[in-house]
């Protein structure tokens, strides 16, 4: 029995299941599970500029994008923000030199048995990663892979295929215009880079793709691969947001899919609650079945740094995101056609956000080896699996 198909049996098995009475895996539990703290891992953050932050969060383990922007304006008059190699190579040199200078903090993740060795040296593990692989330039076959080996070399293990708009690889959760339904696929390019990456042990992220490019990645992909930040669209119809086939298809490729914090893209609801938030991961457990299911952040460690500032006020927070959001409403995106109300579930936009989200989980009723999964565990297969 081939593993997709063994996940698509556990999948069927788990579907209709309440949190309740989530099943325990296939498998054995590793042995981080028996231990007193739980694993803690986010699937998407930055290197704090506060080094005393990285142990406050509690974090075992997370996923840094550590890309260096350039920024385009586009014809329309909206903004898509470049990734070129240069800037990343740049950026991931630095990034290394960080983490290199807080050795009592961090380790540098290269590998996923690094996640058991912080633990156990009570540091935390940090994975490089960047948002669109424009950083691979198209500069000839040869000078491409270069470019890859070397972002790799010097710590990159996660690479997101596109950033909101399309590009050589892949199409963009952006370029859907809510009226055509644009849903471009990924391309001959794009299937060239995914097999040079599941080459080079490099974890496949579709978080920003179009619907298609993710269904054709987990379809092209030999290894496991993730959306390490996003939310469901049975939720919130937004193009940013994943319809069911796109869980679905990540976990069957025993992937993992992220819940981030983005409040308005986890509800439509003009109060965002903690009770949003879990209806997200029950969503996807659900669909993508338990072990899909993680954990991910999209702002700083502490939180999102303005709406920290307004003490949470949402109502004054939002103003800053606005111009953005009709900018793409004008243009006629899946979903923006609704303002927003809100940034952020203000009992986790806080440091102490994966206790939080561990207890609201205890709260709802999932069992302690369900939210072992959710708060780490399944991040943690992940990586093992394709970091080697």
């Amino acid at each position: 029995m081939t593993q997709k198909v063994c996940n698509q049996t556990r999948r069927h098995l788990l579907k209709g299941l309440g949190a309740a009475s989530l099943l325990t895996p296939l498998s054995t539990l590793p042995a981080w599970a028996a231990q007193q703290h739980r694993l803690y891992i986010d699937g998407l953050s930055f290197l704090p500029t506060d080094i005393n932050d990285v142990k406050a969060s509690k974090l075992d383990a997370f996923i840094a994008d550590i890309s260096a922007i350039e920024t385009i304006e586009k014809a329309d008059g909206t903004q898509n923000y470049k990734r070129t190699y240069q800037a990343c190579i740049k950026s991931i040199k630095q990034a290394a030199n960080s983490v290199n200078a807080n050795p009592d903090v961090y380790l540098q993740g290269l590998t996923g048995t690094d996640v058991d060795r912080a633990r156990a040296q009570q540091r935390t593990a940090v994975f490089f990663q960047i948002q669109g692989a424009d950083c691979v330039e198209d500069d000839g076959a040869d000078n491409q892979w270069q470019q890859l080996a070397s972002l790799h070399q010097q710590g990159l293990r996660v690479l997101q295929l596109t950033h909101h708009y399309g590009n050589r690889y892949a199409g963009g959760a952006f370029d859907n215009d809510g009226v055509n339904g644009l849903n471009p696929p990924l391309t001959s390019a794009g299937r060239a880079l995914i097999g040079e990456l599941n080459h080079k042990n490099i974890l496949i992220d579709v978080s920003h793709a179009s619907a298609q490019t993710a269904l054709d990645t987990a379809k092209a992909s030999k290894s496991p691969i993730v959306l390490s930040h996003g939310a469901a669209r049975a939720i919130v119809n937004n193009a940013r947001c994943s319809p069911d086939e796109v869980i679905r298809a990540i976990g069957d490729s025993d992937g993992v899919f992220g819940v981030f914090m983005m409040s308005f893209w986890l509800t439509t609801n003009p109060k965002p609650t903690t009770e949003d938030y879990i209806k997200q991961l029950a969503h996807i457990v659900k669909v993508g079945g338990v072990n899909s299911v993680a954990i991910a952040n999209d702002f700083p460690l502490r939180g999102q740094e303005n709406l920290l500032a307004l003490d949470n006020n949402n109502s004054e927070g939002i103003k800053e995101y606005l111009q953005w959001w009709h900018s793409l409403q004008s243009k006629r995106i899946l979903g923006f056609e609704i303002e927003p109300k809100h940034v952020v579930i203000p009992e986790f936009n806080h440091i102490d956000r994966m206790s939080r989200i561990d207890d609201a989980l205890k709260k709802a009723r999932f069992k302690a080896t369900d939210r072992d999964r959710f708060m780490g565990g399944n991040w943690q297969r992940v990586l093992n699996k394709v970091l080697i």
